[in-house]
């Protein structure tokens, strides 16, 4: 077994190991709104739930040269943001969103998504996804890097309101196998949901 310091490493080489290491990771497709009005989209595998009391998720997004990505710029200046799950039958869409264009773009309009107006919340939702949550930002943690160039924005976001498909609930849950969510992988792979096991929690 390879015995590695990652201070060793570059921060490419480090990268590849924790996206190859940590498999599969949920990801989250973010919906904001520019103070300009533009909606932006895009997604991001370095996310998960933090808590249920109350409802926390945790989405760590990474800045290029020490400045914000648009959904970070946006959710700090806003307050809000929708998370929505992706799933297989848009994932290609979603795909599209992580696209370089300009602020002043929407990646919602160049993957000719559908936009849904939200309940609590004035950023639109993407009509495509199943599941939709609400979000306001709890806080904005900025990590690594330097205290004046950060390497990520940490966003930990408080659920404000769900929208889960009709066909997904049942008994107060979720089922996995309708909704068919895509996982990520390392470099330009996927993974779907795959086969399901059960293991009982011992006492």
């Amino acid at each position: 077994m390879k015995s590695i310091d990652p201070q060793n490493l570059s921060i490419k080489e480090n990268y590849k190991f924790l996206t190859g290491s940590i498999i599969p990771r949920p990801i989250a497709f973010v919906s904001t709104l520019s103070t300009d009005g533009v909606l932006n989209a895009a997604p991001f595998s370095y996310f998960n739930a933090l808590t249920s009391n109350p409802p926390l998720i945790a989405i760590s997004i990474g800045r290029k040269d020490g400045v914000q990505k648009d959904t970070s710029r946006n959710a700090e200046k806003t307050g809000e943001f929708v998370v929505h799950i992706p799933d297989e039958t848009y994932i290609e869409a979603v795909n599209q969103t992580a696209a370089n264009i300009k602020p002043d773009e929407s990646e919602v309009e160049l993957a000719k998504l559908t936009t849904v107006e939200s309940v609590k919340v004035k950023v639109p939702g993407i009509a495509e996804s199943r599941i939709r949550m609400e979000c306001v930002v709890e806080s904005i943690i900025p990590l690594g890097g330097t205290p004046d160039h950060p390497a990520t924005d940490l966003i930990i976001g408080k659920v404000v309101h769900y929208h889960i498909a009709d066909d997904l609930y049942y008994d107060g849950k979720i089922d996995a196998e309708k909704l068919k969510p895509v996982g990520r992988l390392a470099g330009s792979n996927y993974v779907k949901l795959g086969e399901i096991f059960s293991l009982e929690r011992p006492q």
